[in-house]
């Protein structure tokens, strides 16, 4: 490991913003925050929203700073990712940010049923090769079911064609209507500021020509998802 690496996580040991827990210990006693993350850790009653895999935190970040009354939490397993987002953070003296530091798998250990409002999942691994590793696969959407409140808002965001084709098909499978899709964003007409956010690989993508696609959906908790047959799409 860099010493640069190093050098970020002793610093990171010391952010307000980030929380690092050791996973093996949840797995026996309550995460101090689970249930109590607006009342206990942000020190209000705000609406919590997750970005799963949020990498460099730039999307969380964003997001926090167009909606002061929401609180936002960025997971991540990769402590040099979460580093940027959360320094950037308490450089612009935001309060309604914060990053957890695990698996997306172990999410149940440290919230609450009902205890989130949205999901973001922006340009996540297509894993092409491994569809259940898809962050909306039906193993992952059913662990978000149990801390998403009935008809939360999943949000994904991604350059890659199968990823935004195979959840629109696992919906279709599910019985489940998308609000919005669209496999062009910047060509239609359903932009905001926040779907205008851009991070750093997301401008990457657009200098290559790639199309970003977009699609929102409700996630019902009273519905278990059923995996599709292996999908492909030659992208």
């Amino acid at each position: 490991m860099s010493k640069n690496k190093l050098a970020k996580f002793a610093e990171m040991k010391n952010f307000c913003n980030v929380i690092q827990p050791q996973d093996d210990e949840y797995r026996y006693k309550t995460f101090e925050y689970k249930g109590k993350w607006a009342s206990d850790f942000f020190k209000n009653n705000n609406p919590i929203v997750l970005e799963i895999g949020c990498g460099r935190g730039e999307y969380t970040v964003a997001l926090a700073e167009i909606n002061p009354n929401i609180n936002y939490i960025g997971v991540d397993i990769k402590g040099a990712r979460i580093y940027s987002g959360a320094k950037i953070a308490i450089e612009k003296n935001l309060h309604n940010v914060a990053f957890l530091r695990t698996r997306i798998d172990l999410l149940n250990n440290y919230f609450n049923q009902n205890e989130v409002q949205q999901l973001w999942i922006t340009f996540p691994d297509p894993q092409p090769k491994k569809q259940n590793k898809r962050l909306t696969s039906a193993f992952f959407l059913n662990i978000y079911r149990k801390f998403v409140i009935d008809g939360g808002i999943i949000n994904l965001k991604t350059d890659s064609r199968l990823m935004h084709f195979y959840t629109l098909q696992l919906l279709k499978e599910n019985g489940l209507i998308p609000i919005i899709y669209t496999d062009n964003l910047y060509e239609d007409n359903c932009l905001d500021s926040i779907l205008c956010i851009k991070t750093y690989y997301e401008r990457m993508f657009l200098e290559q020509n790639k199309k970003i696609t977009y699609l929102k959906f409700l996630l019902e908790k009273d519905k278990p998802l059923k995996e599709i047959n292996k999908f492909s799409l030659n992208e």
